[in-house]
């Protein structure tokens, strides 16, 4: 099965591919890092299991949401990256993607992406 294949469901796991397995939990890892200096919430909490403080959960939706619609990442993926369920991972895409009607979120929203994009894109590609 060829990575195309199994992109097309997302609800399947893709095969372990080793480097860029590693690849994607440092990215979320560190995707984790920048959302929380962006937005000025503890990296700490972000990575805390559970439910969180309203403002800590929401940066950790947009940072799920961007690192799979601007990155590229499957949302298996992402949830193995950021320790949760990838039902969570389509919650909060769903979710960030409907707020994004509000032009001011948007823009919060496009900047964080233009911010990945610019620090993780090449350590994705092969």
């Amino acid at each position: 099965m060829t990575e195309r294949e199994w992109t097309a469901d997302a609800s399947a796991d893709p095969p372990a591919t080793g480097r860029r397995e590693e690849r994607i939990m440092e990215v979320c890892e560190a995707m984790i890092d920048v959302c929380a200096a962006l937005y000025s919430v503890p990296s700490k909490e972000m990575r805390r299991t559970g439910r969180p403080v309203a403002d800590v959960g929401r940066v950790r939706q947009i940072a799920m949401y961007v690192t799979h619609v601007a990155l590229g990442i499957s949302m298996p993926e992402v949830g193995r990256g950021f320790a949760r369920d990838r039902t969570t991972v389509r919650h909060a895409c769903h979710l960030i993607e409907d707020m994004r009607d509000d032009i001011d979120f948007d823009r919060a929203v496009a900047m964080t992406e233009r911010v990945a994009l610019a620090a993780f894109k090449a350590r994705l590609e092969v």
